[in-house]
């Protein structure tokens, strides 16, 4: 009786909130608030004193003056990329309109919008600064990846767009279960000479990861029927997960793609150990790692010929500005040591991205090496490129404890190279 209740009780809220909450929240989308990140400087031409041949002074002046105009213009592209910069930091909080025209339009996936008014309005209701924001929203955030474009032609004077790359999180606190909806994309500016700082933003234009790229990585627009679905998605309760097996190792997310994400982990020191069966390598390591607790997932590397197969457990992760994860007990660094398990390794793991695809049916090999094919045509569909030889063994991982019941998250790495991706 009481899950009924509570069911019924879930459902009405759902149904009073509901339609609000998909108005209001297409326009919250909108918005890209982006962190810190370096921006590209513009230098301008050198102008030389002397007249070239064959040119009159009144056109030396004139070009003169064109090289001048140039140089002016980067100088005020710079200083907006700054201000957009201070503003993302800052959560548009103040907001410099006077680098927005006053008729500048906004679109995303789900929604449009036109005048600087209307993209205020919104980013205080997503920062939670207005009642209907504190109502709906916490937790919002984002985190500025890339900065590109921008350049001069110096033909004509005009800008080419400002394109950036970000990863988006808004919690609706709403929805009783107080889900996380995450985004990543791009957002393409439009930007033109005038205005009071010499620069306006004229037009931005956003486009998500996971509907939006089409084949070959191409960003194209699609129906908002898709994106209303890919956001309602995010707000389903997610009930009947298996029990985690430890806190998870944590990560940067790049890209929420199609099918599949891209990664980018920190640092981490790992215990390491050949393995025939996964329940016997669990108890060598918990043997080796005892008296402390060991983070998810385990992870395990098998070669297309199952020789050699290896497990890992993460120990420990570098903390958020540092390069190297701290130090272990030096307990477990003396028994890994021991003649029992001399085949141990304690090894220091580099920060590294990974494309993942997940899976939750049993981990066996048929269902992993099917996985593994999956992500690898995704990624081959979104322009991105695994490295050379990285087909000639899995590499999977397993979040919740061995023998655990209820849903099983289990996932394919594929670790890819600077090269490979654009992050």
């Amino acid at each position: 009786l009481f899950t009924i209740s509570y069911h019924n009780a879930v459902v009405k809220i759902l149904n009073s909130t509901m339609t609000k909450l998909r108005a209001i929240i297409r326009l919250a989308l909108l918005l890209p608030l982006y962190q810190h990140h370096a921006v590209h400087a513009f230098s301008g031409m050198d102008v030389k004193k002397y007249q070239p041949c064959g040119m009159n002074r009144h056109t030396a002046l004139n070009a003169e003056a064109g090289v001048q105009e140039t140089s002016a213009l980067a100088t005020s592209v710079d200083k907006l990329k700054k201000v957009l910069r201070r503003e993302y930091i800052s959560f548009f909080d103040p907001m410099q309109c006077e680098y927005y025209s006053d008729n500048v339009s906004f679109e995303d996936p789900m929604t449009a919008l036109e005048g600087v008014q209307s993209y205020k309005n919104n980013v205080d209701m997503l920062a939670s600064r207005t009642l209907m924001g504190k109502f709906l929203f916490s937790d919002a955030g984002i985190v500025l990846h890339s900065v590109e474009g921008g350049e001069i032609n110096p033909s004509d004077g005009s800008i080419s767009n400002i394109v950036t790359r970000w990863t988006l999180r808004v919690t609706a606190k709403v929805l009783p279960w107080k889900p996380t909806a995450r985004f990543t994309g791009i957002s393409v500016y439009d930007v033109l000479a005038g205005g009071s700082e010499g620069v306006v933003v004229d037009h931005q234009t956003d486009y998500w990861d996971s509907i939006n790229i089409g084949n070959g990585g191409k960003y194209e627009k699609v129906d908002k029927s898709i994106a209303i679905n890919d956001f309602l998605d995010q707000l389903k309760p997610d009930n009947g997960n298996a029990a985690a097996a430890g806190v998870e190792l944590p990560y940067q997310l790049l890209r929420r793609g199609k099918d599949y994400e891209i990664r980018r982990y920190p640092a981490y020191t790992a215990c390491k150990i050949p393995y025939d069966r996964r329940d016997e390598g669990y108890d060598v390591l918990a043997s080796i790692t005892r008296g402390i607790e060991p983070l998810a997932p385990s992870m395990m590397v098998v070669p297309d010929d199952d020789s050699q197969k290896t497990m890992s457990w993460p120990l420990g992760y570098a903390p958020p500005g540092e390069s190297a994860p701290g130090s272990i007990p030096q307990s477990i660094l003396d028994r890994s040591k021991e003649a029992i398990w001399s085949d141990c390794e304690i090894e220091t793991v580099g920060s590294k991205v990974v494309a993942v695809g997940s899976f939750s049916d049993a981990t066996v090999a048929p269902i992993v090496r099917k996985a593994d094919k999956k992500l690898r045509e995704s990624l081959k569909r979104d322009g991105i490129v695994p490295p050379s030889g990285s087909d000639s063994y899995v590499q999977f991982a397993q979040y919740d404890a061995i023998f655990s019941l209820g849903k099983r998250r289990g996932e394919v790495w594929i670790e890819i190279d600077d090269d490979g991706h654009p992050y």
